[in-house]
């Protein structure tokens, strides 16, 4: 049991550090790009918005470990958004002129495994309702 709360928090970090890195990175490098390049294939620019915060809070959130299991859900969809709407045509590695879904799928399957199994080590959650029972557990 030990092992597998130890590896769960590893995803965690490892997947709430990616996802803050990419939202911050929409922001620094100008968000209006970004909005810039959404219209372009289609998606509202606004959504530019919505995905850099989810990307970037949600990230910080999964770090400290505060709602785990709905932010890794948020970056399931997110990422079978990206892999359907931008990545698919391009192949799993990339067709030379663009990234392939193959991270995408990665991040997906981190992101669903602790929406499966949770993460509670290190995690501010498990302070913060330490003395609420966790119905989920019994899944």
């Amino acid at each position: 049991m030990k092992k597998i709360e130890v590896s769960t928090l590893i995803l965690r970090l490892v997947l709430g550090v990616t996802f803050f890195v990419h939202g911050l990175v929409k922001f620094q490098g100008g968000i209006e790009n970004t909005v810039g390049w959404f219209d372009s294939i289609g998606l509202p620019g606004v959504l530019a918005y919505g995905v850099a915060v989810i990307e970037m809070v949600g990230g910080l959130a999964l770090v400290v470990g505060l709602g785990s299991r709905i932010i890794s859900g948020l970056f399931v969809l997110l990422m079978l958004g990206a892999t359907v709407k931008v990545k698919l045509a391009g192949g799993f590695l990339g067709n030379g002129q663009g990234a392939g879904w193959e991270l995408d799928l990665a991040l997906l399957a981190m992101a669903l495994f602790i929406v499966i199994n949770d993460s509670k080590m290190f995690a501010l959650d498990k302070v913060l309702f330490k003395g609420q029972r966790n119905e989920t557990q019994s899944l």
